[in-house]
């Protein structure tokens, strides 16, 4: 005879037999089974609706259009691709340096219709139209920047990775009228680091130039 106290014990054939119904019927496992079905149709796209460059995985892109030193480019980069990537991976030009990668160093400093930008921190598409002037552009038709001849005569560098950034950011503090004494300089310059300590020059190229400006 059944022990009726214990699991799975019956009484009877009559309730061995007897299905279950209502809210006994279902065990826990079996509820959650079935609101977990149902919330993964509720939120399953139809293939249908994805575009079909997300399906097949290719990246959809806008065409960009800048000048970069004088020449237009028509490009169609990744929507994703900072300027620094656009301007080292895709035009190969390496002057510009990736330091930190984070806007923190300065050395990857361009103009952008002649303001000065920490270009790892912008996306290219953001530009379209712009005109960027790297390091590569300065000189002109064989003849150094002011500031880039200063920079020599000055000693303003020692190792030189953060020296394309230093001047681009130079030519920028000039421009902007901010070059008017030495203070003024460390200041405007204060987002451009040198980890070889070569300020002493830094400074000393930009009082320069801004004087024969």
């Amino acid at each position: 005879m059944a022990n009726p106290d214990l699991p799975g014990s019956s009484s009877g054939a009559e309730s061995s037999a007897s299905p279950q119904t209502g809210a006994g019927a279902y065990s826990r496992r079996t509820v959650l089974q079935f609101a977990g079905g149902a919330v993964s149709v509720a939120v399953t796209p139809a293939v249908g609706t994805i575009p079909a460059a997300a399906q097949d995985g290719s990246t959809m892109t806008d065409t960009l259009r800048i000048s970069v030193n004088g020449t237009p480019h028509e490009l169609t980069p990744d929507p994703r691709q900072s300027l620094l990537d656009v301007l080292r991976e895709t035009l190969d030009l390496t002057g510009t340096k990736k330091g930190c990668n984070q806007g923190a160093c300065g050395a990857c400093t361009v103009l952008v219709d002649g303001k000065r930008v920490v270009s790892c921190l912008t996306l290219a598409t953001m530009h379209d139209g712009a005109e960027i002037t790297t390091i590569e552009g300065l000189a002109k038709g064989g003849e150094l920047h002011p500031l880039q001849t200063a920079f020599i005569e000055h000693d303003g560098l020692q190792c030189g990775f953060c020296t394309p950034g230093q001047i681009m950011s130079g030519v920028a503090c000039i421009g902007e009228g901010h070059a008017g004494s030495p203070e003024e300089i460390r200041f405007w310059m204060s987002g451009n680091i040198c980890r070889c300590g070569a300020y002493p020059g830094i400074v000393a190229a930009i009082t320069d130039a801004a004087e024969r400006a």
